[in-house]
């Protein structure tokens, strides 16, 4: 478990170099990736479903991405691109294209359609945590109009 806790937030922060993000923000996207691959990894270890697990992981990420960009007057992308990167699925992107290569078409499209829906479920979760965001927003904009 440690391990995956160092390692997460080592890969989200790496990446956070790679994009250029400011030095000052590279250990919380560092947190906001540790955060969101443990989760991931606490949810397919007690036998949840990886799409709904990656879901739930990246809609934690983005509402921590959140709170850190309002917390440090930053733009969102910078931790939610970093925070995401442990929940894509590289490694099975990968071994789909090698069996497409090889001309095991069948094996092939199931690992494909397996990437496209981890994939979804990335931008799913993202969406969904900002259309609550603006659902807050707004309802707490009307509670401030009722009150005045």
């Amino acid at each position: 478990m440690l391990a995956q806790l160092i390692t997460s937030f080592i890969a989200s922060a790496a990446f956070g170099v790679i994009f250029n993000v400011p030095k000052s923000s590279l250990f919380q996207c560092g947190c906001v990736g540790m955060i969101g691959w443990i989760l991931y990894y606490f949810l397919v270890e007690n036998e949840i479903d990886s799409i709904i697990a990656t879901l739930a992981s990246a809609f934690v990420v983005a509402v921590i991405s959140q709170y850190f960009a309002k917390r440090f007057k930053t733009p969102i992308t910078i931790f939610n691109v970093s925070g995401i990167i442990p929940l894509v699925p590289g490694g099975l992107s990968y071994n789909a294209m090698k069996h497409f290569v090889v001309n095991d078409f069948y094996v092939a499209v199931q690992m494909a359609a397996k990437v496209f829906m981890l994939a979804g479920a990335i931008a799913m979760g993202l969406i969904f945590a900002e259309v609550m965001n603006q659902l807050v927003i707004k309802y707490n904009r009307r509670k401030m109009r009722a009150g005045s």
